[in-house]
């Protein structure tokens, strides 16, 4: 079996039982499963099958290195927010051509990095940043592939904190100067013009944010061509969100349609930067019970020792995660608040939650914890980075050991 499902009331990641892995290395830890890394990018590949396309999985979702590498052994290329990201990609097998570079402040040596290897494309968020970038090509005796980044102040629905595509955000040129903007690049010897580049938010659950984006960058597209401009592709972002709590989103063949429907009037590349939306579901995070305290009024704070230095989305977003035990027992449910270990008050990690009253000692997941868990943890009171695995089908692997107090002091004197 694929994915995460009880076998005989023991949640197993594909074949194999969490309680094994837990129990051969500790927790906390994150635990993935490559079948469903397998299936939701194949899913998204052929929705899109019908257009040419290419999917840039983003890093900044979940960036370990085996995971990356497992998607580039499936046909993915990388959308990179960092240097780091782009020295990751490259250590993970990526070649140049296959990376695009995003972010809304890129560094002068993050820069000249990207322009020297080449990279896809450099999605560039103002004015003064091709300018910068024109200025580090033409000193490298190079032209740099950019793709202007549009803010078209389109509402995604999400979170306030993942909106990144209405005017009040910091992200992108609005239309209307990008414009202008793209007109005047002729005039600049170190820029190519290869494509625009639009990505609105990030967990967007209705289709029409995603649909009216793709056609604003369709627009710009439209404008520029009938000036003689010609681009190698349009990038219509990521943001695809998933279910965290079991309702109905979008699937990747609807969100395939709306956008196919809006962009099948050119022959231009499609570039896709999904993140979350293939590595959501795919992981847990595997904690233990470590107290288990009784409230006044019947309910109970149940005690982990996983907390905001493992997942932070709760704390951050007021994210919902589903939370579940690993072993199921028929007893009554009660109302538990599932909390962390770190000493702050904000550290719960889900409120209100009814489950059977778990024991000292008992596991726990913490599910769709795949995108945006481990590539967030920090070192906050001195904790250690959890472990993470890969599983696949009856065997798994250690693809991050857990850090050591050695490992945290390693850069101090």
């Amino acid at each position: 079996m694929t994915g995460f499902s009880y076998h005989d009331s023991t949640l197993a990641c594909d074949d194999v039982p969490l309680a094994e892995i837990a129990q051969a290395i500790g927790t906390p830890l994150y635990v993935y499963s490559a079948g469903i890394i397998q299936a939701r990018y194949r899913e998204l590949d052929e929705a899109f099958s019908s257009h040419r396309h290419t999917i840039h999985y983003a890093l900044k979702a979940n960036s370990t290195l085996a995971i990356v590498r497992l998607l580039r052994a499936l046909g993915s290329a990388v959308d990179a927010n960092s240097g780091g990201e782009i020295e990751l990609a490259l250590r993970a097998g990526f070649i140049p051509p296959q990376i695009v570079f995003t972010g809304v402040g890129k560094s002068p040596d993050e820069l000249a990095r990207a322009v020297v290897l080449g990279v896809k494309a450099i999605n560039a968020e103002s004015a003064g940043e091709l300018e910068r970038i024109d200025h580090i090509a033409r000193h490298h005796g190079t032209r740099a592939r950019v793709a202007v980044r549009i803010n078209p102040d389109i509402d995604a629905l999400s979170h306030p904190h993942i909106s990144t595509g209405l005017k009040t955000n910091k992200f992108g040129i609005p239309l209307e100067e990008a414009r202008q903007l793209c007109r005047g690049l002729r005039m600049h010897e170190g820029l190519e013009l290869v494509g625009v580049h639009i990505h609105v938010g990030s967990q967007i659950t209705t289709i029409e944010p995603l649909r009216r984006a793709a056609a604003a960058a369709l627009e710009l597209w439209s404008d520029l061509a009938a000036d003689g401009i010609r681009l190698e592709h349009l990038d219509v972002g990521g943001g695809l969100g998933i279910s965290y709590d079991g309702t109905l989103v979008p699937t990747a063949a609807e969100y395939a349609q709306a956008v196919l429907s809006v962009l099948e009037s050119t022959e231009l590349e499609v570039l896709l930067e999904p993140g979350r939306a293939i590595l959501g579901p795919a992981g847990v995070l595997v904690a233990r019970v470590v107290d288990v305290k009784p409230q006044p009024g019947g309910y109970w704070f149940v005690v982990l020792d996983a907390g905001m230095t493992e997942l932070l989305r709760p704390m951050l977003y007021g994210a919902y995660h589903r939370i579940v035990p690993a072993d199921h027992r028929p007893e009554p449910e009660v109302t538990c608040d599932i909390v962390g270990p770190l000493c702050e008050s904000s550290d719960t990690l889900g409120a209100e939650r009814r489950l059977p009253l778990p024991h000292v000692g008992d596991l726990v997941a913490v599910l769709d914890a795949g995108a945006y868990g481990s590539v967030m943890a920090s070192n906050y009171n001195r904790r250690s980075m959890p472990a993470e695995v890969l599983v696949d089908g009856t065997r798994w692997r250690v693809i991050r050991r857990r850090q050591t107090i050695d490992d945290l002091l390693a850069c101090e004197e």
